[in-house]
């Protein structure tokens, strides 16, 4: 009977040895589980973040050369608008102005020489015929281009023979072109002459009556001035 109380207790015993390990076995397997140890992430090498930052340069250098050729399209494109603009502007100065032409006599009214004078003097043809578009000022003599263009002038000047003769000459901008005149003895003589001058707008053209030579004009308008625009450029 002892006995096996005593084979009782040792297999008690030993069971829970048994289980005592198999607890401590399942303890450890707890702890080095891969779901509770924080294993921290992998960080990149050198070489990767050189990599990274070379590609990151070409990618800053692509575009700045973008940002340029887009500067340099935003120029050309500002140049061909200002272009298109001043063309614009340039017909429509043209459209508003293309009819130019006038057509003046000497003398309004009356009749008689004008001079001699002692210096060369700007000849005001007052009787004005015609002035479409008011390029001609008949108060000082002087026809002004309003745009650039071809420009065709034409005067026919009268004088008494004698002495002093005629002499009357075109000037564009103060220069001498050319000239008309007559000299006889008696009765009356006249001149003609005419041009075709490209004028720039602002251009002056106007007749000089030379130092010590007359002209004459009546009713009948012998003495005239005259001048149209042909086409502007």
């Amino acid at each position: 009977m002892e006995r096996v109380s005593v084979l009782c207790l040792s297999l008690l015993l030993c069971s829970l040895s048994g289980a005592e390990l198999q607890d401590n076995e399942i303890f450890e397997q707890r702890e080095v589980s891969p779901e509770s140890v924080n294993v921290p992430e992998p960080q990149p090498c050198p070489s990767d973040l050189h990599a990274v930052l070379r590609e990151m340069s070409v990618k800053l250098a692509e575009n700045r050369l973008m940002i340029q050729q887009l500067q340099t399209l935003n120029q050309e494109q500002a140049a061909k608008l200002k272009q298109l603009e001043k063309q614009s502007s340039h017909m429509d100065s043209q459209q508003q102005v293309g009819q130019v032409a006038f057509s003046a006599s000497l003398l309004a009214s009356g009749s008689g020489h004008t001079g001699p004078f002692n210096t060369h003097t700007t000849l005001v043809f007052r009787g004005v015929v015609s002035n479409i578009g008011n390029a001609y000022n008949p108060h000082t003599g002087i026809f002004t281009a309003p745009v650039r263009g071809a420009y065709h002038f034409e005067f026919h000047v009268y004088a008494e023979g004698g002495s002093p003769g005629l002499r009357v000459g075109l000037e564009k901008n103060g220069e001498h072109v050319l000239m008309a005149g007559e000299d006889q003895s008696n009765g009356f003589g006249s001149g003609s002459n005419g041009v075709t001058l490209l004028l720039e707008a602002g251009d002056v053209v106007f007749l000089r009556l030379w130092a010590n030579r007359r002209i004459y004009d009546d009713s009948h308008h012998y003495s005239t001035f005259s001048g149209h625009l042909l086409f502007p450029m």
